[in-house]
């Protein structure tokens, strides 16, 4: 990449003004926003130290390593995600050049790539939020809120969320008196599952209805079945009629899990109190969440995002949407007015029966929703795939992206001549789907279909502040 300085609003904010520069001469943040090599998560244990200015507090420093771009305006934000954006679509030409594949456009790019969408909401727009439970700056183990540093550093300090502008108030009010009760208990708070302790991570949701679940993960260690009651009952009075009271918990979690993540199949989420689910309007339907359901952490964000997703389908009445990793179903639930059937697949089983009791909630007849890994249902539904209407494929994966046995399934069901592939980390594993998707034939990894080629690219920013947001890039055939 030329050493010339693309993000030159980053660099005049920073006062490195817009002279050429080495990516070391950066702070860390900007480095790796010139590299690609993005180091910053939102998730447990993967947050950068970010880029903090000399003398910045620790709420500073922790807003600067879980949104490094937080000092910028807006649109300087928006213009620093493009130029992202801008480069993966240049990586994906080359590397499918590389392959024999001749689709570069104007400007090296795959396709076109049009401006970031911007976010309806800029602050506090996160509907889900993970609080850890670690020492904090004074060293105290049981402090709650997120990291600064890294596992691998060993330099982690668990830092309050204050002044983190992503995280809504209510999130930052329940994390406050978690880390409340925790501090009266007599339990020690678990660092390192070896080390012993109980008292782990906090999950906040909430809704526009105003609804706040909090799941408490336990780590038991040796307590026995009464200890364990014990524990649970002074929880649930701490929320329900102690000092939490003012947090007016719709739903309070409890999961015992002795690993670091634990599905409700592995450990049941138990529910102290409350609502078993709660729930969200969106593009006009009502959805019901589960503890662990994947629903979209922008609320907004996604209804402006689905939106585009259904005009860019130009799926009509006659199309049949196959909705990969559905989630709680609301990309195909939100277009299933507008085509003949949709088919969803999600692996998280109780996302599953969410989806199910949304179609049926509101009115909605014609889905239907399999519940396992998208490598082994999909191959098998699109096998067997004799149905003459158009199909019409959209993919929302994890960061991990889709299996092999996904993209290949996909490739070869020439019934599909349109895809959607929805991405939050394109630069990474997504990166080989595209690539798979777009190759000439290989038989000898079973890729005997038609290519896809890209058609076009939309960056959608659900995540202000930070250097991530979702492209949606369409691929045809």
């Amino acid at each position: 990449m030329p050493l010339c300085c693309v993000l030159s609003p980053v660099c005049r904010r920073l006062g490195l003004g817009t002279q050429p520069v080495l990516p070391s001469s950066l702070p860390r943040r900007h480095c790796s926003l010139l590299t690609g090599s993005t180091t910053v998560k939102w998730r447990k244990g993967n947050a950068g130290e970010g880029c903090s200015l000399p003398g910045s507090s620790w709420g500073e420093r922790l807003a600067d390593a879980v949104t490094p771009l937080w000092r910028l305006p807006y649109q300087e934000q928006l213009q620093v995600k493009y130029e992202s954006q801008r480069k993966v679509l240049q990586t994906l030409a080359s590397r499918l050049q590389e392959l024999g594949v001749d689709v570069q456009k104007p400007g090296e790019l795959c396709c076109p790539l049009r401006p970031v969408v911007p976010s309806p909401v800029i602050n506090g727009y996160r509907n889900k939020s993970t609080f850890s439970v670690n020492r904090g700056p004074d060293g105290n183990p049981k402090t709650v809120g997120l990291y600064v540093g890294t596992g691998r550093a060993r330099n982690i300090v668990c830092v309050r969320a204050d002044h983190v502008k992503n995280v809504p108030s209510k999130h930052k009010q329940v994390g406050q008196c978690y880390e409340e009760f925790i501090r009266r208990s007599p339990l020690d708070s678990c660092i390192l599952f070896h080390e012993g302790g109980h008292w782990r991570e906090l999950v906040v949701r909430t809704t526009s209805h105003g609804h706040t679940m909090a799941i408490v993960t336990f780590h038991p260690q040796e307590l026995g079945q009464e200890a364990l009651a014990t524990q649970k009952a002074l929880l649930k009075e701490f929320f329900t009629s102690g000092p939490g009271a003012g947090c007016a918990l719709t739903s309070l979690y409890f999961q015992e899990s002795t690993m670091t993540r634990c599905s409700h199949e592995q450990s049941p989420f138990q529910l102290l109190y409350g609502e078993p689910h709660i729930f969200e309007d969106l593009l006009g339907l009502k959805f019901r969440i589960s503890p662990d359901a994947f629903f979209q952490v922008n609320t907004s964000g996604a209804e402006t995002l689905y939106q585009a997703v259904g005009e860019l389908s130009q799926a009509d009445g006659d199309t049949v949407l196959l909705d990969v990793c559905c989630g709680t179903g609301t990309i195909g639930l939100s277009l299933a007015r507008h085509v003949s059937k949709v088919i969803g697949i999600e692996i998280v089983e109780k996302a599953i029966e969410d989806a199910r009791w949304n179609a049926a909630f509101n009115g909605i007849s014609n889905c239907e929703f399999h519940s396992g890994k998208a490598e082994a249902v999909l191959p098998q539904l699109l096998s067997s795939w004799e149905d003459t209407r158009p199909l019409v494929a959209v993919v929302n994966p994890s960061r991990a992206g889709i299996h092999y046995r996904v993209v290949r399934a996909i490739r070869n069901c020439k019934a599909i001549r349109r895809l959607l592939y929805i991405s939050c980390k394109p630069e990474g594993e997504a990166m080989r789907n595209f690539l798979e998707l777009c190759c000439p034939p290989d038989p000898g990894k079973k890729l005997v279909g038609e290519p896809f080629a890209p058609v076009l690219a939309i960056p959608f920013d659900l995540f202000p502040h930070t250097v991530h947001c979702e492209l949606v890039l369409l691929f045809s055939r």
